[in-house]
């Protein structure tokens, strides 16, 4: 009876003791798949929320770049809004009218006294070549100069006379194309008109302020050859389909400076 007992209580507690330990094996397996259900699940949603906050990133932004963006976008709308006004801009003004009516004066009085000098050439000055007593020829006159500046002098001659004549004529005539070369490429004002896209480049006159030629291009066709800081005396102003120059006086007013340099005052191939 006594050894029955005694294995009866080997085997309850052989039992018992196997049961705990697969009780245990269980509790470590369901904390296992409990920790990498967990992770995996910690992971989606971590997915999950870096895939919202991007959606939501890109739906609303940040407010220092919505500002950024929005000053980035008022300065182009400015830029444009400048480029294109809302209208007719007066860019330069420059009045010369009474320089140019004492130009008017040196070059008229100017090409009175070289063709009156040319009238005298042709009408005074007499042969001296010719014969004077009994067909006694006379002697030559000369410069009276040695070496290569001394020869023969006759200013009565035909050559002398009108070689002296067209000089003087052509002489005046110079100084007056010279004159009016220069007031038609002065420019009294330029003005940009509403939108942006024409110019008018008016010239000085002797006339007055606003008399002088009107040229109305686009400004496509219109191009500042150097800096208006960079030019010492006149700012070059290339137009399209004029051979010279205008010519910009420094001492003149410009009114609108960054208007000036983006438009008339910048540099485009024409």
């Amino acid at each position: 009876m006594g050894l029955e007992r005694f294995l009866r209580g080997a085997v309850t507690c052989y039992s018992t003791h196997c049961r705990l330990l697969n009780i245990q094996q269980h509790v470590r397996v369901f904390r296992v798949s409990m920790s990498t259900g967990a992770f995996l699940s910690m992971s989606n949603v971590v997915n999950r929320v870096t895939c919202i906050s991007g959606l939501v990133g890109r739906i609303f932004v940040h407010p220092s770049r919505v500002g950024s963006a929005h000053r980035q976008l008022a300065a182009r709308r400015s830029f444009c809004s400048s480029v294109q006004p809302s209208r007719d801009v007066t860019l330069f003004e420059h009045d010369k009218t009474r320089f140019f009516r004492l130009l008017s004066v040196f070059c008229g009085g100017q090409f009175l006294f070289w063709t009156y000098l040319g009238h005298f050439a042709y009408t005074g000055l007499r042969d001296t070549g010719g014969s004077t007593e009994k067909d006694v020829p006379k002697a030559a006159t000369t410069t009276g100069l040695a070496g290569m500046w001394s020869f023969e002098m006759n200013l009565g001659s035909n050559t002398w006379r009108y070689g002296f004549t067209v000089g003087c004529l052509a002489i005046g005539a110079g100084i007056v194309g010279l004159g009016v070369v220069f007031c038609r490429r002065s420019v009294s004002q330029v003005v940009l008109h509403q939108g942006g896209k024409m110019v008018t480049v008016t010239t000085q006159s002797p006339l007055g302020p606003g008399q002088g030629r009107r040229v109305t291009v686009p400004l496509s066709q219109v191009a500042c050859h150097a800096h208006r800081q960079e030019s010492p005396s006149f700012i070059p102003l290339r137009v399209k389909g004029h051979k010279f120059y205008f010519l910009l006086d420094k001492e003149g007013t410009v009114n609108n400076a960054r208007l000036f340099d983006i438009t008339v005052g910048a540099y485009r191939p024409v």
